[in-house]
């Protein structure tokens, strides 16, 4: 059996060349980080170097591994735990299941500490990342949750323009109150606030630039056009749109009774783009905007955060922070025309 049989599909894993009994931490920690990640694979009698060593006693030692886990974890996550052999010398795969209760705490030392995987490494969650665990445990999303904020304080004419154009109809509080604008007391959610007019959450805002060439420093003049636009997740789509327009080529030919266009990008797919980048970035995210950056040979989205389903690249931390499907919904079907979504011009591709 290979190294990567006792993986597994795993995407995520540690090596331990010897359990540690006095020092549970030391890998319970990664226990911790694999339940309130993607899940992920812990293996005993494997060396750094790959090099089989074993583990004495395998049978005393995966007593020994449950009962800490009972003992030291809370919740409980949910694991398995099997026994392998590689030469003749017993190996154990702890396998870790992503879980749904988190955030998951190593207890030890009078202490209840959450851990979370940066890269390789299994590190002390954030007071940021404790309050995306707290939402994923209570099956909560960024939008759902109420506000301060009173509904008769703020304006919502832009979202009441789309809504009548696509149903003909005016929108009463039973609609605001169906689509989680605000909850039965009249507050706003986050939702509601990110639909008002005029935003109060800070980082609903988008960064618009038309780079001179091919990237961000090609020469006297970088930029050939820029915006900053700050409002409701609405006027940043409609504006967000109206740059790209600007800013894109419109190619065409004709033909004997018409002239056939050739956009540089498909516009459905920027708008499905902006969308997917405006409503799963990371609202917890202060310091990061969405972008829409265009290039001589491509169009660029970025968007703060993670994966929809709390998985990361390297280096990024983030998880159910985002909105959830009612606001997408919303802002797809009220105001038609997941990061980094490219469209280049010569294959006309749409790559996340």
């Amino acid at each position: 059996m290979k190294l990567e049989q006792l993986i597994g599909e795993a995407t995520e894993y540690d090596k331990k060349a010897m359990l540690e009994i006095k020092k549970p931490k030391s890998w319970l920690k990664s226990v911790s980080a694999f339940a309130n990640g993607v899940g992920g694979v812990l293996i005993f009698g494997i060396a750094d170097n790959d090099s089989v060593v074993g583990v004495d006693d395998a049978k005393k030692a995966m007593e020994v591994i449950s009962e800490q886990i009972k003992t030291k974890m809370d919740p409980i996550p949910e694991v398995l735990l099997k026994a392998h052999e590689i030469d003749g010398k017993k190996i154990i795969t702890l396998e870790v299941y992503r879980g749904d209760e988190t955030p998951y705490y190593y207890v030890g030392e009078g202490n209840y500490t959450a851990f979370v995987r940066i890269g390789n490494e299994s590190v002390i969650a954030a007071a940021m990342d404790l309050k995306r665990l707290v939402l994923r445990g209570k099956n909560r999303t960024y939008d759902s949750l109420v506000t301060d904020y009173n509904f008769d304080d703020y304006s919502f004419s832009k979202l009441k323009a789309a809504y009548y154009k696509q149903t003909k109809k005016s929108m009463e509080i039973k609609d605001f109150e169906s689509f989680g604008i605000i909850d039965r007391n009249g507050m706003l959610t986050n939702a509601g606030a990110l639909f008002a007019d005029e935003s109060p959450v800070y980082c609903s805002r988008l960064f618009c630039t038309r780079w001179n060439g091919i990237d961000k420093a090609s020469g006297v003049i970088d930029a050939l056009d820029d915006e900053e636009y700050t409002g409701s997740l609405i006027l940043l789509l409609e504006e967000g749109m109206n740059f790209a327009r600007r800013n894109s080529k419109k190619m065409w030919r004709k033909e004997s009774d018409r002239r056939v266009e050739y956009p540089e990008y498909p516009e459905r797919s920027i708008f499905e783009g902006l969308v997917n980048g405006l409503v799963h970035r990371d609202y917890l995210d202060m310091g990061s905007e969405v972008h829409i950056d265009i290039f001589d040979d491509r169009l660029e989205i970025y968007s703060p955060g993670g994966m929809y389903d709390g998985t990361q690249k390297i280096g990024k931390r983030g998880q159910n922070s985002s909105c959830g499907w009612k606001t997408g919904w919303l802002l797809e079907n009220f105001v038609n025309s997941g990061k980094r979504v490219i469209l280049r011009m010569a294959q006309k591709k749409f790559e996340l």
